[in-house]
């Protein structure tokens, strides 16, 4: 029985403790079955490695997996993350771009430490990995850190008061250009899809990314509204793109409100972007 809060057949934007997300992929997917879901999309930063255990939980669970992958790009200075779907997990490319991207953010992590030392916060990296369950280091691990330790209550006041934009342990991560990732998935067999562009309102540079192999955007999203919806839908209209959609699921700690299954897609849209991607 379907409950009551799901509003999606599927939702294609979700994270796991590959990345930053506080499920595994085998809980995920068991709560995406519980709550009647009938797809689900993997998509953990920089890492591929959650994909085994979900596609073994969906066939237990009788829940379609579309396996993605989310990357974060820059563009004149904003961030721009892509998605991208159904990319082959053998390409030499892509895993060797992977590898670099997470040893980026080991080593920006180590970073940020140094700089909470000057704030007079001291935090071992080993604290900070032993929290990193997966291959994937993030800026929300060193804040689970800072509220075990008693320096924060919860995550938005730990990137507020130090890790976030502005703050003083923030540090800027190493980023592909976002034409650089849409090609990095295309080149790898994906489908590369521009993810929530109204957090940053990113329309301009969708004509050039579409020029490079951009497939999809991401319309429906927790940090959407209404208007939002309605502008992206308009405009995947009009290049002829996939709309996809999903919550950007981490759980409640990590992300409160944002519901598995309140945003996304009718199952039909993760069915052809698996056939879209055969294609590619």
């Amino acid at each position: 029985m379907t409950s009551p809060s799901i509003l999606y057949e599927a939702d294609l934007h979700c994270h796991t403790t590959e990345s930053d997300g506080l499920l595994t992929p085998r809980e995920l997917i068991r709560l995406a079955a519980d709550l009647g879901l009938k797809g689900i999309g993997i998509t953990d930063h920089d890492t591929i490695q959650g994909w085994r255990e979900a596609e073994e939980a969906g066939a237990y669970y009788k829940i379609q997996v579309l396996r993605g992958i989310e990357l974060n790009t820059d563009w004149q200075g904003k961030e721009v993350h892509i998605l991208g779907y159904e990319v082959d997990n053998t390409s030499c490319y892509l895993n060797d771009k992977l590898r670099s991207l997470r040893d980026a953010r080991e080593q920006r992590m180590i970073e940020i430490l140094k700089r909470l030392a000057t704030q007079g916060i001291s935090i071992c990296a080993d604290e900070v990995r032993k929290l990193t369950k997966g291959e994937s280091i993030g800026r929300p691990h060193i804040a689970q850190v800072l509220i075990e330790r008693g320096f924060v209550k919860n995550i938005k006041e730990a990137f507020e008061r130090y890790i976030g934009l502005g703050a003083p342990a923030y540090v800027p991560r190493y980023k592909l250009t976002t034409e650089e990732g849409i090609e990095l998935v295309r080149q790898a067999h994906g489908i590369p899809v521009l993810a929530h562009p109204g957090m940053q309102r990113l329309d301009e540079g969708i004509p050039a990314w579409v020029e490079v192999g951009l497939q999809g955007i991401e319309v429906l999203h927790s940090e959407h509204k209404s208007d939002d919806v309605s502008r992206y839908r308009a405009i995947a209209r009009q290049y002829k793109l996939l709309v996809t959609g999903g919550s950007d699921f981490h759980g409640e700690a990590r992300k409160p409100g944002v519901e598995l299954g309140r945003w996304g897609v009718p199952i039909r849209v993760l069915e052809q972007i698996q056939a879209l991607a055969k294609l590619n």
